[in-house]
């Protein structure tokens, strides 16, 4: 946790919007069979939603879930970097 800048007393909601706390971390591709620890393939959740994950339907909602919270990060990042470039286009006219 401490990559991300997480303590232990911070609050990290479980990422299926249940307004619980995430306490444990999921494989959403089982990992005995991919080995594959990546971010892609982690999702943070609760312990009831962890339990209901082991079902196919809920782990594949997890994983469509899982895609909308990156996509919503990886456009975030990019409206910051376009939003940097513009202050630096600026900052070098003004020069």
């Amino acid at each position: 946790m401490k990559f991300f800048n997480y303590d232990e007393q911070d609050f990290i909601p479980c990422e299926m919007d249940c307004g619980s706390q995430a306490v444990d971390v999921h494989h959403l591709e089982h990992r005995n069979k991919t080995k594959n620890d990546f971010i892609e393939n982690l999702i943070g959740l609760c312990r009831d939603c962890h339990i209901k994950a082991n079902d196919n339907m809920f782990n594949m909602f997890c994983r469509i879930k899982h895609l909308e919270n990156v996509c919503v990060q990886v456009h975030s990042l990019i409206e910051v970097n376009k939003r940097l470039k513009e202050y630096e286009s600026k900052k070098n006219r003004n020069k």
